[in-house]
């Protein structure tokens, strides 16, 4: 089965997710949301939605866990990386969606939109599962070139290094 069939994503969802896109190209500081997958111990537990942490601006997202469909919850967005990687589950996977503005070494202004995926050392192998079956459905609809996997929060705090290349 495809990952286009296990999970979706709203119209809705994916015009915020364009909006995102294209409004943090021009940012000054970095901002990012955080989503995540269902789970079946999750689904249960919330009898018909699963909450997704899209944070960075934190974007909670709702899982319906009859349609596998994703939307956000709300709009708020984190711009300050510690304050991510304090956010971050440590046993659970997460897609965060990052727009970071930097200068590359020769002088230019930069604003790398990429997908980091959040994939802590002592998750669950289910979770890691799922996540692995929804990342290439959530690298081609929030439309990032790049996919970056990040294990410690030091990854997170650091990302600058690994946008420009310097790690």
């Amino acid at each position: 089965m495809s990952d286009s069939r296990l999970y979706s994503f709203s119209p809705e969802t994916k015009e915020k997710l364009r909006k995102f896109r294209l409004g943090t190209s021009r940012a000054k500081d970095a901002q990012a949301i955080i989503c995540e997958t269902p789970t079946p111990a999750r689904r249960e537990e919330c009898e018909g939605y699963t909450f997704v942490a899209a944070l960075t601006g934190s974007v909670a997202d709702i899982i319906d866990a009859k349609t596998q469909e994703i939307r956000p919850q709300d709009d708020e967005v984190y711009s300050k990386m510690e304050d991510l990687a304090d956010d971050l589950p440590e046993s659970s996977p997460r897609f965060i969606l990052l727009s970071y503005p930097l200068t590359t070494k020769d002088g230019r202004p930069s604003v790398p939109y990429v997908l980091l995926y959040w994939l802590p050392e002592n998750c669950n192998p289910m979770q890691r599962m799922s996540y692995a079956n929804a990342v290439e459905l959530m690298r081609t609809s929030a439309q990032v070139n790049r996919v970056i996997e990040v294990e410690t929060d030091d990854d997170i705090i650091d990302i600058k290094d690994k946008l420009t290349g310097s790690d």
